[in-house]
């Protein structure tokens, strides 16, 4: 789907309050570009010198990686740089079926170090800390590194604050305690170990409100914490607790697998406003109920990584403190040299790992047409998601769909999705063999 779009037009019209039922973002003016604030590692980076025009990219989630890959396939003379503060990739997607033992953690675990070889661009591992729009700079924790074209694609933070957690005290508790599970390896890996050393007893979860990472994970993965638990005889329930009026997505595939396969250990609770968490009493307070638990995964509502905010490049307007960007070509809206993909950007898109690959490809595209003083038409990102409700054989339902702009209504929505919500093994392994091709994309030629 192609749809050709004036842009002045759009970002002088109203247009820039858009929402849609699944996140909302305000586009403001941008604000004048940050100037670096210190000499602290602002002396070069020890890298090769730019061979072409170069092209930063911070972060190597989904989004990052595409990017990277195809940034180098649209142009060859462009020099890319990948930075990323991990040391090995461990995908979000597909870990829930991990953690039901479907399948290794080598399948989820991949080398930085072979996709920038297997894909011709330069891979560091570090940090950034400082930007300067000015001066075209990014300073890392290795030194500064001059850009013509910056991307920036950090992913997701949590905002704990959401949930009435103001106590640092007690957020670093939930963080270390009760994780997430949605933004580092080793939450996964201290989740999975939660669910098969689980004694008993009620396990809550939580899903955010707002738009949040993964949006049918929460939901599968209290199918794969009930599996767990029925395959090893443990006495115990899942507390299902949900910001959210309603399951988000596959409602109807998740309500008949949690009634025929777990009934009596998956307990749904929806329209559940979190307003605080008791960790002394094991407690979470909604709006009009209380919840006890044995243990618990809080997946509070997330925001844009904080760098985005660090760097001035937030929209305070926005909820989740998305970065302000044209909502069609990804750029900031007042500097066409730096753009922000992934699940800090401003469209409320799906924060998917599908949804990232498919629009990193355009946004390489959009990139490599600008620097030769060109356009493109906008074009649709793919949401596409496998969720596993049963284990051994893995059984899933699956999602697709794009997006389209309506301009009567000034916001984006759903558009040709096409969801089969009935489960099976046949769907499982294509669960599979879509999250390899997707692995084999980014990291290979």
């Amino acid at each position: 789907m192609k749809t050709k779009i004036n842009r002045r037009t759009f970002l002088q019209a109203s247009v820039l309050g858009a929402s849609t039922s699944f996140g909302s973002s305000s586009l403001l003016a941008a604000s004048p570009a940050p100037v670096m604030k210190s000499n602290l590692f602002s002396s070069p980076a020890a890298i090769p010198a730019a061979k072409g025009p170069r092209v930063v990219i911070v972060g190597g989630g989904w989004s990052g990686l595409t990017l990277a890959k195809y940034l180098k396939k649209n142009n060859p003379a462009f020099d890319v740089v990948l930075l990323d503060k991990n040391q090995q990739f461990v995908s979000c997607p597909m870990s829930n079926v991990w953690m039901a033992d479907q399948i290794s953690l080598e399948f989820l675990t991949h080398s930085y170090i072979d996709a920038a070889k297997n894909n011709d661009y330069l891979y560091l591992n570090t940090t950034a800390i400082e930007l300067d729009r000015v001066g075209k700079k990014l300073v890392t924790t290795m030194g500064s590194i001059a850009y013509d074209y910056l991307v920036l694609a950090p992913g997701i933070d949590y905002d704990y604050k959401r949930i009435g957690i103001e106590n640092p005290e007690d957020e670093y508790a939930l963080r270390m305690h009760h994780p997430a599970g949605f933004n580092s390896a080793s939450e996964m890996m201290a989740i999975k170990h939660k669910l098969h050393n689980f004694k008993g007893g009620t396990l809550a979860l939580t899903v955010p409100s707002g738009n949040y990472r993964c949006m049918a994970a929460p939901y599968e993965r209290a199918c794969m914490a009930a599996a767990i638990f029925k395959k090893r005889n443990i006495r115990a329930k899942v507390l299902l607790i949900d910001m959210n009026p309603g399951i988000r997505i596959k409602a109807r595939g998740f309500k008949k697998a949690f009634s025929e396969y777990y009934p009596d250990i998956i307990q749904y609770e929806s329209s559940a406003d979190i307003k605080g968490i008791n960790l002394q009493d094991r407690q979470i307070n909604t709006e009009f109920d209380s919840y006890g638990f044995d243990d618990a995964l809080i997946y509070p509502p997330v925001r844009a990584a904080s760098i985005i905010e660090q760097f001035g490049l937030s929209d305070e307007a926005s909820l989740q403190q998305e970065a302000k960007t044209d909502p069609f070509k990804y750029h900031l809206l007042d500097d066409e040299h730096v753009y922000v993909t992934g699940d800090s950007r401003s469209q409320p898109f799906s924060k998917s790992g599908n949804t990232a690959n498919s629009e990193a490809r355009y946004v390489a595209e959009v990139i490599s047409a600008h620097a030769a003083g060109k356009e493109i038409d906008w074009r649709s990102p793919q949401t596409m998601c496998f969720s596993g409700v049963k284990i051994d054989p893995l059984e899933s339902m699956s999602i697709i769909a794009f997006y389209n702009y309506d301009e009567l209504q000034k916001s984006f929505a759903f558009d040709r999705s096409h969801v089969i919500e009935k489960w099976s093994e046949k769907a499982g392994q294509a669960g599979l063999a879509w999250a390899e091709g997707m692995y084999k994309d980014m990291f290979y030629s």
